[in-house]
This record gives C-alpha cells, sequence and structure tokens, in this order.
C-alpha cells in the first residue's frame, strides 16, 4: 500500500547503522541463553526502537518511517579514494552475526529495513529528506552523525535520540563554526581521521570556518588562496588543492541516489503481533517481551496473545475487565502497567513550593501504598552533605520534587548561570518550603510500615535521613534488585537500567551541574532544572520497580534478595555514618618515614642504575633497565616503551636483580604514602572527626562488598607497611577496636561443597589445614615438617580456590612450571573431590551461564562462550571460584545482618565500623570488649543457619585492642 507525500505529511527517517552502534557500545555484552549467542547489539537496538514507536504515537506522529542502513562492501566513495574508511578496524566479532537479527529486528517491528549495495545510509537518507522536502513534507532525521548536518534546513532537521533534543542550525554552528550550507566546505578542509578524509594538512575545522568567513566558499577560497597572509595557510591550499577538492566530494552527501524503495511505502503501519512477538520470543528478550504484551493491554484493554490487534503502539484492542497492575497480579496477568513504557515528560513533573500541595501528595502516597523517594544534596558523601532537595514519585510519570535548600541570585524558577563559579556565596533562593516544616511532614510517611518506600542506592538516602532523625522502613533497592538477577553480566546504575529496560536516557548528573572545574554543587542548580533532574530519577526508580520486582519471583531470585541485600541496607548505612577514628600525628608520622625511605631508596637505584633517572617514569626506567643493562624478558608495549609493570620488574626481582627490587620496594612505599597515609588525612570529615568510606554494594558479581572514598579494603596486611597504616586507626577513648576474622572460610567452603573427605576432616579435627594438605601430597608427617613443604601445600590449597595455573603457581613458588604442573595434579588425584567439583561448576557455567552459590546466589559467567580461548579460560576460573567467594559473602552478610539486633538483644552498644572480605571491625566500650568479641563470634560462627547445615565448622578469630593493628 502507498501513501502518497505532501504539504502534510512528516517522514521520520532513522539513521539504524547509528542506532546499531549506540546498541552495541552502550551497554555490556548480552548472550541467549539457548545457544549462547551474542544478543547484546539485537537487545539494545529493539529498546531503542519500541521507544521510539512509544515517543511517536505520544507525540507528533509520523505518516512515513523508515529505518535505513549501510549495506556491506565498498561504495562509490572508494572509487573516488581508494583509501576511503581504510583506517576504520573491521566490525567487532560479537557484533557481525547480529546484523542480519537486527534487519529482522526492524521489519518486525512493522518498518522497512532499507539499504542499497554501493551507497552509504547517509546518501539514501539525504535523498530520501530531499524528495519529501521537495513536496512540502517536514522530514526529522534521527541520528546525532555530524555527515548529516549539512541537510538541515527551514524543512529537514536532525534530532539526536540518545540526548533527546533537536539538532538545528545553531547546534551546526556549535560544531562547524558555520551554518548547514557551508559544512561540506569546513569537512572538506578539516578532514575526518575517522573516514580517512585527508583534507587540507594542519587546517582545522575553527581555521576553516574563519578562511570560509572571509572567503564565503571553498571554491573562491582555492581561487584566492595566494591573497592569504600566513605563509602555511597559502602553501598548504596551495600545494594540496586536488586533495582538498576530492575530499570534498567524498563528505558531499548524494541525494540523488536510484533508489529501489520509495517514499510512498514508508507509510506508518502497526507490526503484526504474532511476528513480533515470535521474533522477540526467539531472541530470548524477556523483558521487552513483557513490554509488548502490555502494549496489548494498554489503557485497561486487555487482548490474548493470539489476538491480532496492535501492538502498544496504534488503537486499544478487544475491550475486557481491567486487571490488577502492579507486582500483586495473578498468575498470568500483566503484571507491568503499561504507563511504565510511556515516555518520560519532564513537563509533567511539579515543583512544590506549598504546604497544602505537599500534604496532598502525601495522602496519595498513603492511598496508594507506596512511592519512590530520592534525595538531593550539595555534596557526594551522605554524611558530609546538607539535604537540598526531595522527589516522590507515585505512578509512572507523576513525580514532584522539594526543594529545600537551593542557593542563587535569580528567582524561583529562573534559569540563571548554570556553571556559575563554585565560590560565589549565594543566598537562598525565596519560595521554597522550610525544612523543618518538609522532614516533620515526610517523617510519619517515611517511617509507616504500611508504606512501601522504593528507591535505586537507597542506602545513601537512608544515611542521609538518619542524620535528621528519619529511619525510612520497609524499603525496595532498584540496583539491589537488578543486582540480584543480574549480578555478572550487566551494570545496575540507574542510567544504565533505564536505558536497557526502558530505552531512555536519563538527564546526566554532568548536565545539570557541570564537570571539572566549572562543576556546581545541587544547591546551586536552578530549581527548574533541578525538578527535570530529580523528579525524573524517582520517576525512573518507580518504573523499574515494576519490572524488576516481577524478575525477582520469576527467576527464582526473591530469597537472595529479601534475606541477603535488602536487609543490609540499613546495616551498611550505620556503617558508614559512624565511621572510624584515625590517629591524624600517627599519619605524620608515617608519611616523614616513608618520604625519607623513598629518598633512600632513590639513591640507591640510582647507585645501582650507575645514573640518576627519575623513579616514577617507566620510560626511562625501562630503557635503563633492557637498554642500558640489557637485563632479560624485555617485551614493548603498543607505544613502543619497554613494560615495566609490577609482573615484570618481581620476575626480574627473583631472578636476583637488585635495581628492580629496589624500584618494587619504592613503588610499594609510595602507593602506600599517596593512597594512605597523606590521602586519609585528607578524608576526615571536619563535622565527625573521623573517616567515612562508602561501601559499594554490587560491585562484584560474587557479592562481596567493595569500599571506596577512600577504600580501607587493600590495605596490604602480610607487609610490615600496611600494618603500621591500620595501626593508625583507633578507638576513642574509653574503647577499643574488635576485628572478628573467619579463618580460611573459602577452603571450608571448598571442603563442604566438593565433599573432600580428607579436607573435611582435619577441619573438623581443628587441625593445620596447609601441614594436612602437604602431608596428604607429601607423604611427610606433620610433625617437624619442613616450613617450605607447607608454604607449597599453602599456596596450592589458596590457589586452587583461584583455578590457578602451572605458570601461576610456579611463579608463586620460584619453581618450574613442569613441577608446578605436577604438584596440581598430584594434588587433584590426592582429592578427587576437587576436580568434580572444577568440572561441575564449569558445565553449569557452559550450560546455565551462570553459577550459584549454596545460598541461591547466581554469578553470571557470559565470558564461557566467548570465542576467545584466553576470555573462556578466565571465565572457567570465574566459575570455580564465585560459588566459593560468593558463599562466604552470602556467610558474612548473613551475619551483618544480624549483629544490630543480637547486640542491641545482649545489651551491648558495640558499633560495626568496616567490612573487609572475611572480616568485620567494631568499636566497643573497653568494659564490654570480652563480651562482644564472644558474642560477634557466635553469631559469625553460626551465620550459614538455617539455610545451609556446613558440614565443616566455621571459625572466627575475635581480638580487642586499641589499633586495628594490635586487634588483627
Amino acid at each position: 500500500m502507498t501513501h502518497p507525500i505532501g504539504p502534510d505529511s512528516r517522514v521520520t527517517l532513522v539513521d539504524g547503522s547509528g542506532y546499531i552502534f549506540r546498541a552495541f557500545h552502550g551497554l555490556p555484552p548480552l548472550t541467549r541463553k539457548s545457544d549462547g549467542a551474542p544478543i547484546g547489539a539485537v537487545s539494545g537496538f529493539c529498546n531503542m526502537i519500541f521507544k521510539l514507536l512509544a515517543d511517536e504515537r505520544d507525540g507528533d506522529q509520523p505518516t512515513h518511517l523508515a529505518v535505513i542502513f549501510d549495506a556491506s562492501g565498498p561504495t562509490f566513495r572508494n572509487d573516488i579514494y581508494p583509501a576511503y574508511k581504510a583506517n576504520r578496524p573491521p566490525a567487532p566479532e560479537d557484533l557481525v552475526p547480529q546484523f542480519p537479527m537486527i534487519r529482522e529486528a526492524t521489519r518486525a517491528f512493522g518498518l522497512p529495513s532499507v539499504e542499497l549495495p554501493g551507497y552509504e545510509a547517509d546518501d539514501l537518507i539525504a535523498t530520501y529528506a530531499r524528495q519529501a522536502a521537495e513536496k512540502g513534507a517536514k522530514v526529522r532525521i534521527l541520528s546525532s552523525d555530524k555527515d548529516l548536518m549539512q541537510l538541515i534546513t527551514d524543512k529537514i532537521f536532525l534530532y539526536d535520540p540518545m540526548k533527546d533534543r533537536p539538532l538545528g542550525p545553531e547546534a551546526v554552528m556549535d560544531k562547524f563554526g558555520v551554518g548547514p550550507a557551508q559544512v561540506i566546505d569546513v569537512q572538506a578542509l578539516a578532514g575526518d581521521s575517522t573516514d580517512n578524509v585527508p583534507g587540507a594538512p594542519g587546517i582545522g575545522v575553527k581555521t576553516a570556518a574563519e578562511l570560509l568567513a572571509t572567503f564565503g566558499t571553498l571554491e573562491e577560497l582555492l581561487d584566492r588562496a595566494h591573497e592569504i597572509k600566513q605563509p602555511k595557510r597559502r602553501e598548504t591550499l596551495i600545494q594540496f588543492r586536488e586533495q582538498i577538492e576530492i575530499s570534498k566530494r567524498l563528505v558531499t552527501l548524494m541525494n540523488d541516489v536510484p533508489v529501489l524503495e520509495h517514499l510512498e511505502h514508508f507509510g506508518v503501519r502497526e507490526p503484526e503481533p504474532e511476528v513480533l512477538l515470535e521474533f522477540l520470543r526467539r531472541m530470548e528478550l524477556r523483558t521487552l517481551t513483557g513490554r509488548v504484551e502490555a502494549g496489548l493491554r494498554r489503557d485497561g484493554y486487555v487482548a490474548d496473545k493470539a489476538d491480532h490487534g496492535p501492538v502498544g503502539i496504534g488503537a486499544p484492542v478487544t475491550p475486557a475487565p481491567a486487571q490488577p497492575a502492579g507486582p500483586q497480579a495473578q498468575p498470568g496477568q500483566a503484571v507491568i502497567p503499561p504507563a511504565v513504557y510511556a515516555p518520560v515528560k519532564h513537563s509533567a513533573y511539579e515543583t512544590i513550593t506549598d504546604l497544602a500541595r505537599l500534604d496532598d501528595w502525601l495522602a496519595r502516597v498513603r492511598t496508594q501504598g507506596h512511592v519512590a523517594f530520592d534525595t538531593e544534596t550539595d555534596a557526594l558523601n551522605s554524611v558530609s552533605g546538607s539535604l537540598v532537595g526531595l522527589s516522590l514519585a507515585v505512578e509512572p510519570g507523576i513525580a514532584c520534587y522539594i526543594p529545600v535548600g537551593h542557593r542563587g541570585a535569580g528567582a524561583l524558577g529562573g534559569t540563571g548561570d548554570l556553571f556559575a563559579s563554585p565560590e560565589v556565596s549565594l543566598a537562598r533562593l525565596p519560595g521554597q518550603l522550610g525544612l523543618g516544616d518538609v522532614l516533620a511532614r515526610l517523617k510519619p510517611v517515611l517511617e509507616d510500615d504500611a508504606i512501601l518506600k522504593i528507591g535505586q542506592n537507597l542506602k545513601y538516602d537512608l544515611s542521609v535521613m538518619a542524620q535528621h532523625g528519619i529511619a525510612i522502613h520497609p524499603i525496595d533497592d532498584t540496583m539491589l534488585m537488578s543486582f540480584a538477577v543480574d549480578a555478572g553480566r550487566n551494570s545496575h546504575g540507574m542510567d544504565d537500567l533505564s536505558l536497557r529496560l526502558l530505552g531512555h536516557q536519563p538527564i546526566a548528573f554532568k548536565d545539570v551541574c557541570g564537570t571539572g572545574k566549572s562543576q556546581i554543587s545541587f544547591d546551586q542548580v536552578p530549581i527548574d532544572r533541578a525538578t527535570a533532574y530529580a523528579a525524573e530519577d524517582a520517576d525512573i526508580t518507580l518504573r523499574l520497580w515494576h519490572i524488576l520486582k516481577p524478575r525477582l519471583v520469576q527467576e527464582r531470585c526473591t530469597t537472595v534478595y529479601e534475606t541477603l541485600e535488602r536487609p543490609l541496607v540499613p546495616v551498611i548505612a550505620a556503617m558508614e555514618q559512624a565511621g572510624v577514628k584515625v590517629d591524624v600525628a600517627e599519619l605524620s608520622r608515617l608519611s616523614l618515614d616513608f618520604a625519607q625511605r623513598m629518598t633512600g631508596l632513590e639513591a640507591q637505584a640510582h647507585e645501582q642504575a650507575g645514573e640518576n633517572f627519575n623513579l616514577g617514569s617507566p620510560k626511562q626506567l625501562g630503557d635503563i633497565l633492557f637498554g642500558k643493562m640489557a637485563l632479560p624478558g624485555g617485551k614493548k608495549t603498543a607505544t613502543g616503551q619497554w613494560a615495566t609493570g609490577a609482573d615484570a620488574l618481581e620476575d626480574l626481582a627473583a631472578q636476583g636483580h637488585d635495581l628492580p627490587r629496589t624500584i618494587v620496594d619504592w613503588r610499594t612505599l609510595a602507593k602506600l604514602k599517596s593512597t594512605y597515609t597523606d590521602n586519609l588525612k585528607d578524608a576526615i570529615d571536619a563535622r565527625t572527626g573521623r573517616v567515612h568510606t562508602s561501601f559499594n554494594m554490587v560491585g562484584a558479581a560474587t557479592g562481596r562488598l567493595s569500599s571506596t572514598d577512600p577504600n580501607l579494603q587493600n590495605i596490604p596486611i602480610r607487609t610490615e607497611e600496611g600494618r603500621r597504616i591500620r595501626k593508625a586507626f583507633v578507638a576513642e577513648p574509653g574503647n577499643l577496636l574488635i576485628s572478628a576474622d573467619y579463618s580460611q572460610i573459602e577452603l571450608r567452603l571448598l571442603a563442604h561443597v566438593g565433599d573432600i573427605p580428607q579436607l573435611k576432616r582435619a577441619f573438623i579435627d581443628g587441625h593445620d589445614i596447609h601441614a594436612m594438605t602437604a602431608s596428604e601430597m607429601f607423604g611427610v608427617p606433620l610433625d617437624g615438617m619442613d616450613p617450605m613443604v607447607r608454604r607449597k601445600a599453602k599456596a596450592i590449597n589458596f590457589g586452587i580456590i583461584y583455578g590457578i595455573s602451572a605458570f601461576g603457581l610456579a611463579r608463586q613458588l620460584s619453581i618450574p612450571q613442569g613441577e608446578a604442573r605436577d604438584y596440581i595434579a598430584m594434588y587433584k588425584q590426592r582429592f578427587p573431590g576437587i576436580q568434580a567439583y572444577m568440572d561441575a561448576m564449569k558445565t553449569m557455567a557452559r550450560e546455565k551461564t551462570y553459577v550459584e552459590t549454596i545460598f541461591g546466589r547466581r554469578c553470571w559467567v557470559p565470558g564461557i562462550h566467548a570465542k576467545s580461548q584466553a576470555e573462556q579460560a578466565f571465565a572457567e576460573r570465574q566459575a570455580i571460584n564465585a560459588p566459593l567467594q560468593g558463599a562466604a559473602a552470602d556467610i558474612i552478610k548473613r551475619a551483618m545482618i544480624r549483629l544490630p539486633a543480637a547486640l542491641k538483644e545482649a545489651g551491648l552498644s558495640a558499633r560495626m565500623l568496616l567490612q573487609v572480605h572475611d572480616e568485620l571491625v567494631f568499636e566497643a566500650p573497653a568494659s564490654q570488649a570480652e563480651a562482644t568479641c564472644a558474642l560477634v563470634a557466635k553469631v559469625m560462627e553460626r551465620a550459614a543457619l538455617p539455610a545451609v547445615a556446613l558440614t565443616v565448622p566455621l571459625v572466627v578469630e575475635a581480638r580487642a585492642a586499641s589499633t586495628w593493628a594490635e586487634a588483627h
């Protein structure tokens, strides 16, 4: 069927190739579960098309729409200039098989998929745009490709779908310094390294625009090049005239391509439901399949899967009684309200500046029974930041922002200078509600057990509100929901989740606060812009909750979320608020000592090298080690410099070379000084006098917590220097620090999971596990064992957990690889359960793309299906280690969740301060230290129960002292 083009027509042309690469590079890799085929680009592309169609339906709906792709093979430009695009690398290996699937996806959505051998997509877009404009139609090109800016006219404009903004003449001027009509001339002069368009050497966009401003056109400029005063520019334009003219032919889009499909065939139509759903199910895109099915029930209507009506884009389908929305819906019914996928409209958000209006919103929250909640502060740290505003969302698309602490020179809603200098002293903007009044009304709602509070990384908001005496509960956290179902295969930040699950790119923090030296704090953001940003955060969070909550049940991840992740949020928030005290004087002494020792090592290195050089310069060091001294094993990096990383230096030091050992020692001290003894002093909070680290709850696929700002988990404890840094962590007067550490927990879990009798018996009997292993392997008695023999067994015991290779073990023990290989083979022979465990985990990973801990946590290992053998080998090691490290993380989390209540019930006032892998650190009154140690050890040792009855005992060593170093 044809749809004629006329003045009333609105034509949308999608840069399909641009969509593909945005989808591929903008999202983490994704594979199809059934066969491991890569589908990340397909998933991203489909989500973008779905969003496009939803936006078009609710906006200025086009009459004609088509997706234009680049055809494979050379184009006419290669005939003009054979080196055209020669610099471009081949498409990523995982992307190539997705190209035909993406074409099929386009057709499944009912859209024309257009390409033509010998021409680029931009040429087809230029041709269709010209044809439509000549017939009076308005043309919108969905792309941010700068090459298409030459097409912009009063009838044709670009629209950047990722930044959700039009690109008109102003954007062209910002990019090229000229209007659309002169873009081609600028590009011809400036060239394009990406496409290997040569241009004029030494002339960039800015210079090109200046020259054209003087001479008008490229042809006039070249004809009058002899008039240019600057000798270099003049000679370049004269010498490279032919090259510049070729460049213009390359950058000029052909707008008269002999297209095979005509505009009249691009009339918008609805996709066939069964075709689209069949494709999405075959691709195993379950979330998007649910969104499309939900579209069939839009606006209170439902339709059977076999219904032939439209899929959430056109008219309604057969009416039926309304069904309950949200996660409480019955099996087989839509659990996701269609509004979840409606376009985000910032204009619909409300700024609350009246207490009566705030009361209206809170009344709606009480009726609704759940609310998405978010806070905005003037600092990234929840302890040091002051509350600037709060946002609420009660339904998808219905959200508000309550400003309480904005400062600036403008009036309410005024835009002002967005990136004003942070040093400027600004007064509180008028029209905002008082913080006390707002909190007095919010407190009963946020603490009401009958109202669910939903957030993204709620740990931050709990900490902020706790400083105002508000304990938020009960809660749901979308970041942790995503982590429970997707740990290891996707990221869990709100922006990434929104883009992946909703096809929407939220406003970025940098877009409202700027970056670098011009960055402002959130209290200086104009309130209208703050409303769009903050209310969108709450809105998106609520939409994500509607999608992720059902997935917990569908993918059997509810237990992990409900028992391990969600209950930990208030515990971690309290730890971050508590912080830990550091002795500034001790840090200063350490800094001075490290500096003096570094000076000595520097002099020693200069003497060993026979010349002075910069120890911090990899280039100078490499030239001395492998050039001047000709030490063995030198390898050059891609930049042509010698590799002088830690591995290379450790290898050389192990061979007895003095200078590499000196450099390793110097680097160790330099890192400790810069990372800890210097920076910890700066990290002390002025309000509390303590250091408040931030714990990342979704940092590792295994569930392990990580620590940042500052990182307190990487302080080395096996070196004297590292132990000295821990000595600077102290208790407040009258208190002691308590360190409670699981003993060899991952080896104990290996004994349990692998059902290894010898290891289990050793743990049950309380024997030295490494000595026992040495005795089993090498047939030596336990009494009087050579420490070196025990060391070998210890290296193998811990190495096995991480899937160590013969190369790795050989390096660790400084033995030949053949000997290391024999040790590993002997170990597996003596303990056959270990090999069985390894094989089982690798098989599970290949079949399911994930492995599980004994508590049901899924750790995804998508690399198991990689084509690269190195990536596969790494994924296999992950599959072996993740169930053990993950189970250890699960156990300590279970202990952390139980400990606050256990301490309170026992009448003990200890506070949990830190978690460092298998260790917990507390601060307790000295008079309660002994009782606290006993209780903490008891809770930690029983943490696996009742979920899992381990066949080996867990052992916890808890000690109290005035410093962390002495307690550990």
